[in-house]
């Protein structure tokens, strides 16, 4: 079973986390751009096992799901995929910089 989860939300872009069988499957950027169109860039885990064949697939339900007003075969709706793997979360540590927090 695949599960879309909103993990970020701005006034421009949205990120979505694609849950398949309970595992990290895949993550897409979405930039609304002021043209009207929308530019996503989509990262396909490797460890999910993705194939050729699903891609556009995945592309179509994400065009159908979540962005009703663009679509791809008009030219308002464009993906980049990526084939990868999660190198690690990175933040800022915000103690860092507080001599009082050692």
């Amino acid at each position: 079973m695949m599960q879309w989860k909103r993990t970020l939300r701005t006034v421009s872009s949205e990120r979505f986390l694609l849950l398949r069988d309970g595992k990290e499957a895949a993550a897409v950027d979405l930039h609304y751009l002021d043209s009207g169109t929308v530019s996503g860039t989509v990262i396909l885990l490797k460890s999910a096992g993705w194939s050729e064949e699903e891609i556009p697939r995945l592309l179509k339900s994400l065009d159908e799901d979540f962005l009703p007003d663009v679509d791809l075969e008009h030219g308002t709706l464009s993906f980049t995929v990526i084939v990868g793997e999660i190198a690690g979360v990175f933040e800022a540590d915000l103690d860092a910089d507080d001599p009082s927090s050692a």
